[in-house]
């Protein structure tokens, strides 16, 4: 593992860690919901306040009504509006109209509120005003008293009264939701903190010390005894760790097996070439049978040097490298053509070679030449004798068809149709051409499919885009499972 590899803050500071925010969180929110029910809890309670109001002059203006002519004067309708907390109360029958009021004339009125005809939201606007007020006004409510439908009370109060105990009510709920939103809060701390912070700590605490050394057996986390999410994390993670521990074991046994295999195939390769330097004597002995069997031993030593020179190519680049320029796709073709014919001597094959002559391209001209020439050279090595190439070129993409004649291939070959040793359709194949022809497009941001395959021929499509970067393209080597 990199040593660059980002640590995770096991330490964090106050209100980073998860908890705390939960905790935050869950304050606020109770805060929040608290303030949804406050709003029509203090107009609810401004209402009543005033209903309360309304009910108190009724009773007053009963009492001054029972009391003899005699015996009314100034100073009983003062205490009486006084226990009210009225300055004036007008009370409105079906026979008659009463007034009681601390002078001559009632006060001048700053804001009319009638009960009868109140709504719920504007009881909820009116109740916000009387809190945003810092000026004392005079309010002239009009209700009935809830045990005589028949008669309306008008009273006439000043508003610093109703505001201050609209305050009160409003404090007595704020120190109730908050002590209710901390006691909440510390419970739903408590439980996530047991739940789901501690069993993410551990799986974070788990994952860097899995990280340290994958290859650590006893590294790999321990699922937790549990049904629900986090413990179906758990248990995927510990699959997952087991899996890395896994392929990192097998990697380590095949890059030894593959410096092996490089190592006999290089010793095999210097033994070979020293048995076609013997086997070349032989075409000047006379006797038949000798003539006869040296060309079949020249193609296997020929054969046998091809595959070690195959493998240990495949096994010895690592990246491939891309040189951009541009050049001229057709001629690209020709020379695809010219080489498989002078290498081979197959002047049976028929090309027909659909591109413009004068389309330019711009691509690794070595590195996209050797792909045609895999892909082609499969081709005439299955058995095919005609080989049709066609192109087609955006301003955005470029697309290659290479299409053959010959027997199609087999299901297996399909199978492993990009898989290093597998994909090989012919005796005798390494099954490299075209793993190699996908790294070289891959390089290039491109992709190889297989069209179609059949008794009538096979047909791949080649397309990498038009705006190759001019620096070089680093391409891993080894991922044999990309699907074509």
């Amino acid at each position: 593992m990199s040593d660059s590899a980002v640590t995770p803050d096991t330490s964090p500071g106050r209100f980073r860690n998860l908890s705390s925010r939960l905790l935050l969180l869950t304050v606020a929110f109770v805060m929040l919901a608290e303030v949804l029910i406050w709003t029509p809890s203090v107009a609810r309670y401004r209402k009543t306040l005033i209903e309360d109001r309304i009910d108190r002059a009724y009773l007053s203006m009963l009492a001054l009504n029972s009391l003899p002519e005699t015996e009314l004067n100034q100073d009983l309708e003062n205490k009486l509006l006084q226990q009210t907390d009225a300055l004036a109360i007008i009370l409105n029958t079906p026979t008659r109209r009463m007034l009681m009021s601390a002078g001559d004339m009632p006060p001048a009125v700053d804001l009319m509120v009638d009960l009868r005809t109140e709504s719920f939201w504007s009881l909820i606007m009116e109740a916000f005003d009387t809190l945003g007020q810092t000026e004392s006004r005079v309010i002239r409510a009009v209700g009935m008293p809830g045990n005589d439908p028949d008669a309306t009370v008008e009273v006439l109060f000043d508003e610093t009264g109703l505001r201050t105990a609209m305050l009160d009510f409003s404090w007595r709920i704020f120190t109730l939701s908050l002590f209710i939103s901390l006691i909440t809060a510390a419970l739903v701390f408590v439980s996530l903190q047991w739940l789901i912070v501690r069993p993410i700590r551990r799986m974070a605490a788990g994952m860097a010390r899995f990280r340290e050394n994958p290859e650590d057996e006893t590294r790999i986390l321990k699922p937790m005894p549990r049904s629900d999410e986090i413990g179906t994390a758990q248990m995927e993670l510990a699959e997952m760790q087991r899996q890395v521990h896994g392929a990192l074991k097998q990697k380590n046994r095949l890059a030894a097996l593959g410096a092996a295999v490089a190592k006999i195939n290089h010793d095999l390769r210097n033994t070979l070439a020293t048995a076609v330097l013997v086997s070349d004597k032989l075409q000047y002995i006379e006797d038949p049978e000798v003539k006869r069997v040296t060309p079949r031993l020249m193609k296997a030593i020929d054969r046998a040097i091809d595959l070690c020179s195959q493998t240990l190519n495949y096994a010895s680049e690592d990246v491939l490298a891309l040189r951009p320029r541009s050049f001229c796709l057709r001629d690209l073709i020709e020379e695809t053509e010219a080489n498989l014919e002078s290498s081979g001597g197959q002047t049976r094959v028929v090309w027909e070679i659909d591109v413009d002559p004068d389309a330019e391209i711009v691509a690794d001209r070595r590195h996209l030449l050797r792909a045609l020439h895999n892909v082609c050279d499969n081709a005439i090595k299955a058995g095919s004798d005609k080989l049709t190439v066609s192109a087609e070129i955006s301003d955005d993409r470029i697309v290659i068809e290479i299409a053959d004649n010959g027997p199609g291939l087999s299901d297996k070959a399909r199978e492993n149709l990009f898989k290093p040793f597998a994909g090989s359709s012919r005796k005798g194949g390494t099954g490299l051409g075209l793993v190699i022809v996908r790294d070289v497009v891959s390089a290039h941001g491109g992709d190889i499919s297989l069209l179609y395959s059949g008794p009538d021929g096979t047909a791949f499509r080649i397309i990498i885009p038009s705006d190759i970067s001019p620096h070089p393209v680093a391409l891993a080597r080894g991922d044999t499972n990309k699907v074509a």
